[in-house]
């Protein structure tokens, strides 16, 4: 009997029944040249990143801390709504950081079936909380 070593989306979606099943891109991005460089260009990046939030494009981002939690060294990741594969790495080329050189970055689909995010309102002091 021959053990089956990959399986196609569409067997992926069958097999997630009534999970959510939305579709979204990872952008990991990484230092091309140390820290500095990424330093530099980090106000135009978080700048770039607020815009494509208000868009509608971003859903998630920020830095990855050393294996201790207490250092970054400039390398982190976002999530993105996109049409396609292509459509996704055009977006992060389009962020400064990638185009002036300071990261590089690479891209993967993600497919979202499970998890939950609980938000809190609070309507006598306008507060909201993200659990």
């Amino acid at each position: 009997m021959m053990t089956k070593t990959r399986v196609t989306k569409d067997e992926v979606l069958e097999a997630s029944g009534g999970m959510l099943k939305k579709q979204f891109y990872v952008v990991f991005t990484t230092p091309t040249n140390g820290i500095a460089p990424v330093m530099e260009k980090l106000p135009a990046h978080l700048a770039h990143q607020c815009e494509i939030e208000r868009q509608g494009i971003m859903v998630a981002a920020g830095p990855h801390w050393t294996d201790d939690e207490q250092f970054w060294d400039g390398d982190g990741m976002f999530v993105i709504r996109a049409t396609s594969l292509a459509h996704a790495t055009e977006i992060a080329a389009s962020d400064p950081m990638h185009k002036s050189g300071a990261r590089a970055f690479t891209v993967r689909p993600w497919l979202i079936n499970e998890g939950g995010l609980v938000v809190k309102l609070s309507f006598s002091d306008g507060k909201m909380t993200i659990d």
